[in-house]
């Protein structure tokens, strides 16, 4: 499918949006509940593994979504992203011990290692590339608002049902984003061909795409804080007195929500690298608030600011990703972002939960180590991306000239 001039908002980047909506809801339903699920079951002590295993095997599966991408087609690998969240989200219900449970989660980390690989380069092939961002911008605003609505419909759930029922209407949700790709969708690969298990064999180089290390650093600086506040935020929540664990994504999606639009055209316009640097002191000063919290006020705020800084950079770095990636293998520079992004996740995940460790008198330290890590993007951006000898250096190992050379 040939990009249109000049055009986003036509009918299959609506549907696609709609899909990435439902997609989104169905698994971010779950995060607030699944602590304590899991902790019905024993397994206090691996609530920061919910989200770590979920990322892992999505960063493992990534240089296989990307190869997929671009050789089966985007529809597919979408589709198979989705109809995994449906067939985790029924299971659920069915495990009753912690090794199961994990082992469970583990595998449904193959949804995200896939869907928004084909998605991103989906959008990449039929909008204009000097708008790249702002359709970046609107897909990424539909998973926000999933992001969004999936906690509180979830908690929602929960309250007046059961987990058991939550469980279900988040595989219906799945259900119908699989039903819009298959529905509406048309393949945009001009060069598809059939699936075969030789596919799946993974060369080095394409594990990797070194074309995209400058987004794939800042993706994982930035992400680490995600990981951190997926964990630790609904027990932060209960420490302060609120009951809703969700609230807080809710505040912060809503921020998302109203800065994403806007930050999409900045960057098409004045560059992806000045959105970046605000995104990522934004951010930092963020995590820093919740550091100092001491009401479910200043937590909100922290929400707030911390929405706008993911509003800032999402859009940016994936069009950023695209941009530098060879045109060819969009997939590949996709996936090598996505895995940075899990990498960041899921350690911020593990970690925040080895720090914290269930005591609330380390929750300042952990935030206070967040927006350090969360820091150094800035740092990177300002002083180390644009110095001209690094780059030079740079393109030296990209041509697979041995560094020596370059010092003679």
């Amino acid at each position: 499918m040939d990009q249109l001039p000049g055009r986003v908002y036509t009918f299959h980047f609506i549907m696609l949006c709609l899909s990435n909506a439902l997609f989104s809801a169905s698994f971010n339903m779950l995060l607030p509940e699944l602590p304590a699920y899991l902790t019905q079951m024993g397994g206090e002590d691996y609530k920061g593994y919910i989200l770590a295993l979920f990322t892992l095997m999505a960063g493992l599966s990534r240089p296989f979504s990307g190869k997929l991408t671009d050789t089966i087609g985007r529809v597919p690998v979408m589709v198979f992203g989705s109809v995994i969240c449906v067939v985790c989200s029924l299971l659920y219900p069915l495990v009753s011990s912690v090794g199961a449970f994990l082992l469970l989660r583990f595998f449904h980390g193959f949804s995200t290692g896939f869907k928004p690989t084909g998605t991103a380069a989906y959008v990449s092939d039929i909008v204009p590339a000097h708008r790249r961002a702002e359709a970046m911008g609107m897909v990424g605003l539909f998973s926000t608002i999933g992001l969004a609505i999936g906690p509180a419909i979830g908690g929602q759930i929960t309250h007046i049902w059961n987990i058991h029922v939550m469980f279900q209407v988040s595989a219906a949700f799945a259900l119908l984003s699989v039903v819009i790709l298959l529905g509406g969708m048309k393949e945009t690969l001009a060069d598809k061909q059939g699936f075969s298990f030789s596919a799946l064999k993974i060369s080095r180089h394409e594990i990797f795409e070194p074309l995209v290390l400058a987004p794939v650093i800042i993706t994982f600086l930035t992400y680490l804080s995600y990981g951190v506040l997926f964990t630790i935020i609904p027990d932060f929540s209960t420490y302060l007195g609120i009951q809703n664990k969700g609230l807080f994504f809710t505040f912060f999606t809503a921020a998302s929500i109203g800065i994403r639009l806007l930050a999409g055209k900045v960057s098409d316009k004045h560059g992806r690298v000045p959105v970046l640097k605000i995104s990522a002191i934004t951010m930092a000063l963020a995590v820093f608030i919740l550091a100092i919290a001491s009401t479910p006020a200043m937590m909100l705020t922290a929400a707030v600011i911390y929405g706008i800084s993911v509003g800032l950079n999402s859009p940016a770095i994936t069009a950023w990703t695209v941009d530098l990636g060879h045109p060819q293998f969009k997939g590949r520079a996709l996936a090598t972002m996505y895995i940075s992004m899990e990498a960041g996740i899921g350690l911020g995940a593990y970690l925040s939960a080895f720090i914290y460790h269930n005591d609330a008198r380390y929750f300042p330290i952990t935030f206070y180590a967040t927006a350090f890590v969360t820091l150094l993007a800035a740092f990177y951006l300002l002083f180390i991306y644009h110095n001209r000898r690094l780059q030079v250096m740079w393109r030296f190992v990209q041509m697979r000239v041995p560094i020596r050379r370059f010092f003679h």
